[in-house]
């Protein structure tokens, strides 16, 4: 089903991202393509353990190996901590 506008006409895809634009900057988050908000999505499900049916349903894949396989990008442990300690100095730095 593809999204609609108040008065039920098909949003225009410019419009949309404009609008994405807009929400992003009023957000202060950096700019991205709307598309890179899927492999967001399925990566940030994939680190919190969601089972992998679960989220090719919430992505709408009609298979899991496009989820796993494309989408997902699942950081190793070592990788893990090594994101762990980079933000732990990074807050250090920041309250000087």
């Amino acid at each position: 089903m593809a999204p609609t506008t108040r008065t039920g006409t098909p949003i225009e895809p410019r419009n949309f991202n404009r609008a994405f634009e807009s929400h992003c900057r009023r957000a202060g988050v950096p700019r991205i393509r709307v598309h890179d908000t899927r492999h967001t999505c399925a990566s940030l499900l994939a680190a919190l353990d969601v089972h992998p049916r679960v989220a090719m349903r919430i992505l709408r894949h009609s298979q899991i190996s496009m989820t796993m396989d494309v989408y997902t990008q699942i950081p190793s442990p070592e990788t893990r901590k090594a994101l762990d300690r980079l933000n732990r100095s990074l807050d250090r730095s920041s309250d000087m």
